[in-house]
């Protein structure tokens, strides 16, 4: 018989769904809150409005000990030897032995002996068993404690989320930086957690953890002051506009069916080169010496094939070669045409450059062109 697959229900479930109206749906192994009204609706409060996300499927891992920061170090490519307390040290990639991407991750720092670090839903088992496996090979004194059942966690984005706040008389968050966090503050009344200035979208935003019973108070207040309510469906969107990954689309552990993390280009300081010691480290610098096959560009379809949606796994043509396959695509809401991401032969890899898609045995052609699709993002505060 096949194991029976357990979804693990968000922590605001209830206020979802008996206050909220969401349609829920899986992702992640988690039933989350998928639309509220539309997704095109959602997206576009995002880019012009403030939308409110609950992203408790996350998980938050708390690691503490006198050996953190060299265990760190070893799980990621990203230096994070330098990050300042009270400061994110912005995304980093943990990596398998082939340079496959295990999950892309944002650790937090408090101090030097205490660290958070928030994982993706779908991997956030598989990294807690590779931390103690780390843990226990390397003899780090370092414990890890899973808070992802104990605090909520929602994320605020939108040109107009600072003023949001300021209506519930929180307006201080404006005073954060790009990647600052506080802990142990007040909003709406309630104890928080965490707040971060800090998101998945491009927009200027928050990420706040609390106990579920007061985050729905503060969800109120924040919908109160006017920020709507925004479901997983168009975080999906917004993401593949901006360019940032998902596991099993843009990386994953396999090398039969991802390239390396150098293909990746994921930017943002993720992989530190003057850093040596982690997982991964000798093929990834093997990859680096000759060269890879394959890059991740992004994707945009003319205006006059704008509802032609690309789709994971379509191929990709110059002329009649077939240079490379769709990781993710959609409709996007704000550019008005599809957009995707994909993996694209170096050789060919011209942004730029025209590129045809294969939908259902017709091509359709697009450009190539670099991260972010949407000008002016991210916003840097």
């Amino acid at each position: 018989m096949c194991a029976e697959h357990k979804v693990i229900k968000t922590l605001l479930w209830d206020f979802h769904v008996k206050e909220l109206n969401a349609t829920m749906g899986e992702f992640g192994g988690w039933e989350v809150p998928m639309i509220y009204t539309s997704i095109m609706k959602e997206h576009m409060i995002v880019r012009t409005d403030c939308g409110i996300f609950d992203v408790s499927h996350m998980g938050r891992i708390k690691v503490t000990g006198p050996d953190v920061i060299p265990f760190l170090q070893k799980i990621y490519t990203k230096d994070i030897s330098k990050t300042k307390d009270y400061w994110m040290s912005g995304p980093t990639l943990a990596l398998n032995e082939y340079a496959r991407v295990k999950d892309d991750e944002m650790p937090y720092k408090v101090s030097d002996e205490e660290w958070f670090v928030v994982a993706n839903a779908p991997y956030r088992e598989k990294m807690l068993k590779h931390f103690e496996r780390v843990i226990k090979e390397n003899g780090f004194k370092v414990n890890v404690e899973d808070l992802t059942f104990k605090l909520a966690m929602i994320a605020v984005q939108g040109p107009k989320t600072v003023e949001v706040f300021e209506k519930i008389g929180a307006g201080w968050v404006d005073d954060l930086r790009t990647l600052q966090f506080r802990m142990n503050e007040e909003i709406a009344g309630q104890k928080v957690f965490l707040i971060s200035r800090s998101g998945w979208t491009g927009e200027d935003g928050f990420e706040i953890w609390a106990e579920p019973k007061a985050m729905v108070e503060i969800y109120r207040a924040l919908l109160k002051a006017g920020a709507k309510p925004v479901g997983t469906v168009c975080r999906d969107t917004l993401r593949i506009e901006m360019g940032f990954v998902l596991g099993g689309h843009e990386y994953g552990e396999d090398p039969k069916e991802f390239p390396p993390a150098n293909s990746l280009r994921y930017g943002l300081g993720a992989i530190s080169w003057s850093k040596h010691g982690f997982i991964g480290e000798d093929a990834l610098r093997a990859y680096r010496r000759e060269g890879v096959r394959w890059i991740r560009v992004g994707i945009k379809m003319r205006k006059r094939y704008a509802r032609a949606i690309i789709r994971q796994g379509y191929k990709l043509y110059i002329e009649d070669q077939c240079v490379g396959w769709v990781t993710s695509g959609t409709y996007s809401p704000y550019l008005k045409t599809t957009v995707g991401q994909a993996y694209v032969d170096s050789r060919y890899a011209i942004f730029g450059d025209f590129i045809e898609v294969e939908i259902r045995g017709k091509r359709y052609e697009g450009r190539i062109l670099d991260f972010p699709l949407v000008p002016g993002r991210p916003i840097v505060k």
